[in-house]
């Protein structure tokens, strides 16, 4: 059996390709970093190595890299003859890779089973989304090319922090993973991923992790880089940050007791169990790396605007998550170009050339007529000012 992952990064040496790896698949890795690639290609072997109680280290075997910007035509050539494709390029690289998967599909024989197509990515849908580009760059020849592949939405969940460069291509990871996979795509031939569970609904299970995982970490990152943390471990050592992400978390707690039925017992536990992760002093995660790119994080749908969006709509507190989006906005990480980009809108803000309300519009895409409309003006004027 052969698997195709897209994003040979961290995640995805340490998350996906472990899983895929012992589900019995050669991974074949695709990735536009040409020494990373390389680096890949030179090693028979990589270890996982799991820091924090019950960790264990993990030998990884059995894989191949691809430059997909030098050789698509071999990246499509393997995706023709594989039983599995997943990523791990951020949500926003999806587009780029939709058409190597395309390619792929159209040398795919027809009597192939289909092939099984998932996007690991931190966003709700993205295999939609996938699937979406991938159609849409196809037009009329989609029709063809459908039956050859069946697509399933995923939630994936696994923090893996910076690496030192004199890691190679071994990478550190904490303990806990939960890969949840929506199971009616697949009818009875399911994937063979061993500790990945199928459920039937998966969108309550990618909306407890991006509302609490996703946003409790950059929660943690935004007001921690603001009390001058360096590291997620210190800035939940502090008493104010520590509640700050707590007074968060309980709001986008409620939000899910409210529209997906978890029960607030639940929820507490699963917010502690996330907490206790953050605090992991093995993983000496930034306060830098987790900020990055704060305006995808600001987003309409992301992990702040996302859910407060939607307790406002049911009139519950949002006071925490707009304190941690008011702390996102005064980020200020030059080597960061979404961050640099940030700075110098909310500096037209402040000088009087863009108003708050066309800020919030254009950066978090939240309508005027919206209920958390005027409050984000609000929190943006302060943070401008």
């Amino acid at each position: 059996m052969k698997a195709v992952h897209f994003g040979a990064g961290n995640i995805g040496r340490g998350f996906v390709g472990v899983l895929l790896h012992e589900g019995g698949y050669e991974v074949v890795f695709s990735d536009v970093a040409a020494p990373l690639v390389e680096a890949l290609n030179a090693q028979d072997s990589y270890t996982v190595r799991e820091v924090g109680a019950g960790g264990q280290d993990h030998t990884i075997t059995g894989f191949r890299a691809l430059n997909s910007a030098e050789n698509p035509e071999a990246v499509a050539q393997e995706v023709a003859e594989s039983q599995v494709v997943t990523t791990a390029v951020g949500p926003t690289v999806l587009k780029f890779i939709a058409q190597h998967i395309m390619d792929g599909l159209r040398l795919r024989p027809a009597d192939f089973p289909p092939l099984q197509i998932m996007a690991c990515e931190n966003a709700v849908g993205a295999t939609d989304t996938l699937r979406a580009e991938i159609e849409r760059l196809a037009g009329p020849q989609w029709a063809e090319l459908d039956s050859k592949a069946v697509f399933a939405n995923t939630a994936v969940d696994r923090i893996v922090p910076g690496q030192t460069a004199e890691a190679g291509i071994d990478v550190t990871v904490e303990p806990f993973y939960e890969w949840a996979i929506e199971s009616a795509p697949f009818g009875e031939q399911r994937p063979n991923i061993p500790g990945a569970h199928f459920v039937k609904d998966l969108g309550p299970y990618i909306e407890r992790k991006l509302f609490t995982v996703n946003t409790g970490h950059a929660t943690a990152a935004y007001l921690g880089s603001a009390a001058g943390h360096t590291t997620i471990a210190a800035a939940l050592g502090d008493h104010q940050v520590s509640a700050g992400v707590q007074a968060a978390l309980e709001e986008t707690s409620a939000l899910l007791v409210a529209k997906h039925g978890f029960s607030p017992l639940e929820m507490a536990d699963y917010r502690e169990t996330i907490l206790e992760r953050f605090r992991n002093p093995s993983l000496p995660d930034t306060t830098t790396r987790v900020g990055r790119q704060p305006l995808r994080k600001l987003s309409r749908h992301e992990r702040f605007i996302g859910p407060a969006a939607q307790a406002a709509e049911r009139g519950l507190e949002v006071k925490g998550l707009l304190a941690a989006i008011g702390a996102a906005l005064r980020f200020d990480v030059p080597e960061d170009e979404e961050s640099a980009q940030l700075k110098s809108t909310l500096s037209e803000v402040a000088a009087g050339s863009l108003t708050p309300q066309e800020f919030t519009t254009q950066v978090t895409g939240l309508e005027p007529e919206h209920p958390l409309f005027a409050r984000v003006c609000s929190t943006v004027v302060s943070s401008a000012g």
